[in-house]
């Protein structure tokens, strides 16, 4: 699949997500490793400095971890990559829900109680 990047937001983040939604899809499974970060740099056609800060970025999340000769791997906590399929499609909502609300399909009232429903509150 293509990365298709654009220069509307940082590089490196656009990477992180990508590589986010791999794991989260199953292109990378818990424990898989990850390919090196000048192979991953060529198919996404960036510089290799830029995915290496993509790459320290998600180690720093706990994502990926990385074993200094052998490279780079996806966690094995499946809570973590669990929370984190949680939180994208917990965003993905809350960005088509303000849509929603921008296009004058619901009014204010309504979309506070279909955030509180989000958020597991009572209504």
């Amino acid at each position: 699949m293509p990365w298709n990047l654009d220069n509307e937001r940082p590089i490196y983040l656009q990477l992180m997500e990508r590589i986010q939604h791999d794991i989260i899809s199953g292109v990378y499974k818990p424990g898989d490793k990850l390919p090196s970060v000048r192979d991953l740099a060529m198919d996404a056609a960036v510089n290799p400095n830029t995915m290496q800060k993509a790459l320290s970025e998600l180690e720093r999340s706990g994502l990926v971890f990385s074993h200094r000769t052998s490279g780079r791997f996806i966690t094995d906590d499946h809570l973590l990559i669990k929370k984190m399929k949680d939180d994208i499609a917990g965003e993905c909502v809350r960005q088509f829900l303000a849509q929603m609300e921008n296009l004058g399909f619901w009014d204010s009232e309504t979309m506070e109680m279909l955030e509180k429903t989000l958020k597991g509150g009572k209504q």
